[in-house]
């Protein structure tokens, strides 16, 4: 949902919204809605934990990468985005910040659920193409599904799409294997169509 207003959306609309809704501003518009459910967060934290111990940590891995659930992100027209998750190359972000980061992510995932697929899908996709995000996790939470995009002359081009692959090499993280399966042990059986 957006909200329209005569003045551009700052920080302090953004916290006034009310308990249990996320906002963010793009493009000089304020987007609410309801925080991610359980499943949601679960499935997020699976994804996170594969990530950690060889990209942020370097133990079975290269290391070399921030990993950040829902980190608040300053950019060009957007005074405040939060990526369900998103990565840095420490080459680039050689350090946190102590307030927002102000660079563009090198890595984001978007996990789509009901209240949020349609923003991912139309709002915030164009959006990362158009400030130079390299790659683009887009994880279905129903479908139980990974579709990875890549950024090139501009636009999202599909690169790779996993649901149970046990041992997948998924970019930009190729250097280790994931078990792409294990993210959706947790979840429940798919509901039936």
């Amino acid at each position: 949902m957006s909200q329209a207003s005569q003045r551009p959306p700052t920080r302090a609309d953004l916290e006034a919204l009310p308990r249990g809704v996320k906002g963010e501003i793009i493009d000089g518009v304020l987007y609410a809605m309801t925080r991610p459910r359980a499943k949601h967060q679960v499935l997020g934290a699976q994804i996170i934990a594969s990530l950690n111990s060889p990209f942020l940590l370097g133990k079975g891995g290269p290391g070399g990468w921030w990993i950040l659930p829902e980190p608040g992100i300053e950019l060009p027209r957007s005074p405040e985005i939060a990526p369900d998750i998103a990565g840095w190359r420490r080459d680039r972000l050689p350090e946190l910040p102590d307030g927002p980061i102000q660079l563009v992510p090198d890595w984001v995932c978007e996990i789509l659920s009901p209240t949020a697929r349609r923003h991912n899908l139309l709002i915030k996709a164009p959006y990362y193409a158009s400030i130079g995000v390299s790659y683009l996790w887009t994880v279905d939470l129903d479908a139980r599904a990974l579709l990875v995009s890549k950024l090139e002359g501009g636009h999202w081009h599909d690169l790779q799409r996993f649901g149970d692959e046990t041992e997948a090499r998924v970019a930009p993280f190729e250097a280790v294997t994931l078990d792409v399966a294990e993210w959706w042990s947790l979840l429940g059986p798919i509901d039936a169509p």
